[in-house]
């Protein structure tokens, strides 16, 4: 009975071992493997003849390789309507408000002394039954400091009515805010959030980025926690 063709040559056609085979190389292989083939029953021993089974099995590892570049292709084409596809759901966010990562508020006066501020958001892990907000300048000095009361887990947006501790309207600029929450005596986990404008979307290797600014930079879908 004739041997099989050598491992060597059915994993090195499967792209066996740490490193994978290009399409011309693969393409070559088949072309040995086949030549290998066809030599291997030209030559069998007519009394001994190569079983059926035994074919079969060479031939659909042989068979295996193309399945996984065709599978590999329709997987390129997938990902690549993925990619569309988030590109036009952020299109869709271009000029609107979002809420991200992030602990900065604005305020503005009008011409009549009126304040005007951006919201500001907590993303808690779990409910709370007192949530805390203090307005601090960049300097870590206390503006103002609001008891926000019980909060369900989840994301919340909240607004600075641009107040300091006296009642006066404070200086327009930037400002922070510092989240605390609690459950009890235990403490929970929060996250504070900003609001930015979505002014532009880039396409880039770690997926769509929106541009929210020089101030703000650039983040990803995943980083809008909502939309206002």
């Amino acid at each position: 009975m004739t041997s099989p063709i050598g491992n060597n040559v059915l994993n090195s056609v499967n792209g066996g071992g740490n490193a994978g085979l290009g399409p011309r190389q693969s393409q070559e292989l088949r072309e040995s493997f086949m030549t290998l083939l066809i030599t291997q029953l030209q030559n069998q021993d007519p009394l001994n003849p190569m079983e059926n089974a035994e074919m079969t099995s060479q031939l659909a590892q042989i068979n295996t390789v193309s399945g996984i570049e065709q599978l590999n292709e329709t997987l390129d084409g997938i990902t690549s309507q993925i990619d569309a596809g988030q590109q036009l759901q952020a299109s869709a966010l271009i000029g609107k408000g979002v809420m991200v990562p992030g602990n900065r508020v604005l305020l503005q006066t009008d011409d009549e002394g009126n304040a005007h501020t951006t919201p500001f958001g907590v993303e808690l892990a779990a409910p709370a039954d007192n949530v805390t907000a203090t307005i601090v300048n960049d300097s870590g000095q206390v503006i103002n400091r609001y008891e926000l009361g019980a909060v369900d887990a989840g994301v919340h947006s909240f607004s600075w009515d641009g107040e300091t501790s006296d009642g006066e309207i404070a200086a327009p600029g930037a400002y922070r805010v510092r989240i605390e929450a609690t459950q009890g005596e235990d403490p929970v986990s929060v996250d504070a959030l900003h609001y930015a404008v979505v002014g532009g979307v880039t396409p880039s290797d770690n997926g769509v980025r929106l541009d929210l600014g020089g101030v703000y930079g650039q983040v990803g879908l995943d980083d809008v926690k909502q939309i206002l």
